[in-house]
């Protein structure tokens, strides 16, 4: 995207859950990727691959019996071991952004919605003075459709749609260098999709040093504000492409990725067949071998990241030979 350095730069990250009886969970397994300034980049996969704990990873938020390797720096600072108190102070809300998940989990359920993005505006831009507070907390809401006829109400009597609002306005008060947007169209309608992605980009697009990491199962609004894509399965990451190229011709390479893409409704609505497997019992191969239609013996070996993808049997890179491999 530029040649500038990367806003968050990821290396080799692996998380690992410590369980009972000595079992390990293996939740994210050596992830590479950076997201440049000005660039959204979409982390996709079905529920459970683990995209979520990497988001946490990235924010200090992982339980007690969790254990990271590898590195993942914004700037000069690796998040994976920072301490709390440069993560609380420094990091959350100033340098990252998040729109999390559960919006429920992250407001507090005995004030509202005001008084909350009031205390955020204030404690992250210096605003001062009820007045310039009030202005500054309404502006926040509308940056996020929340309805400024909403803002007295407790996060209790809001919808999950309004919830998700409420989160996203607070998420975008800092104007972090890097907003992490986990999930962020849970709840909402098509039309509010469509506007809250669209407010996230414009968080990246004001000045060009910004950046976003959404993590979706979204793939429509993944399509629509994504520059590149990063597809995750069972821990790891097996595809990163761009965008336009993923979503349109040639398409994806890896097998698990077309198969995403094949089952949407306005595609050929084919689900993939299966289950993904247990992270607490990942094959010794490629973790889609038992699902995939291209499967060989050489499966049974995991396959390294080349290039884009990590596969042993990728769709052909040029559009004219991925052009053949499809009608084939």
């Amino acid at each position: 995207m530029t040649e500038r350095p990367p806003v968050l730069s990821v290396r080799g990250l692996s998380v690992r859950f410590l369980m009972p009886g000595g079992r390990r969970v293996a939740a994210v397994t050596d992830a590479h990727f950076d997201v440049a300034p000005g660039e959204c980049l979409a982390l996709i996969g079905e529920s459970g691959c683990g995209k979520s704990v990497l988001a946490s990873a990235l924010l200090g938020l992982l339980p007690a019996n969790a254990r990271t390797a590898g590195q993942a720096r914004l700037g000069d600072l690796d998040l994976l071991t920072a301490d709390e108190r440069t993560l609380a102070r420094t990091v959350r809300g100033r340098r990252i952004g998040l729109v999390p998940q559960s919006p429920a989990a992250h407001l507090t359920p005995v004030r509202t919605i005001r008084s909350q993005l009031e205390e955020t505006v204030a404690e992250l831009t210096g605003v001062r003075g009820r007045t310039a507070l009030r202005a500054a907390a309404e502006q926040a809401a509308a940056r996020a459709e929340f309805p400024a006829g909403h803002l007295d109400r407790y996060p209790h009597e809001l919808s999950g749609g309004l919830a998700q609002r409420a989160a996203t306005a607070l998420a975008l008060v800092g104007d972090a260098p890097l907003l992490l947007a986990d999930e962020p169209t849970t709840g909402l309608d098509r039309d509010l999709v469509d506007r809250t992605v669209d407010e996230l980009r414009r968080h990246v697009d004001t000045d060009g040093d910004r950046a976003l990491l959404m993590i979706t199962h979204d793939l429509a609004a993944a399509e629509r504000i994504a520059d590149r894509v990063a597809v995750m399965y069972a821990g790891r990451i097996v595809e990163l492409a761009d965008a336009t190229a993923f979503f349109g011709t040639p398409g994806p390479r890896h097998p698990y990725s077309r198969g995403l893409l094949e089952a949407l409704p306005d595609r050929a609505f084919t689900p993939i067949p299966g289950l993904p497997p247990e992270l607490g019992d990942l094959p010794d191969g490629c973790a889609f071998a038992a699902r995939c239609p291209r499967a060989t013996d050489a499966c049974t070996a995991l396959p390294p990241f080349t290039g884009s993808v990590a596969c042993h049997h990728p769709a052909p890179a040029d559009r004219a030979a991925a052009t053949e491999d499809i009608r084939a």
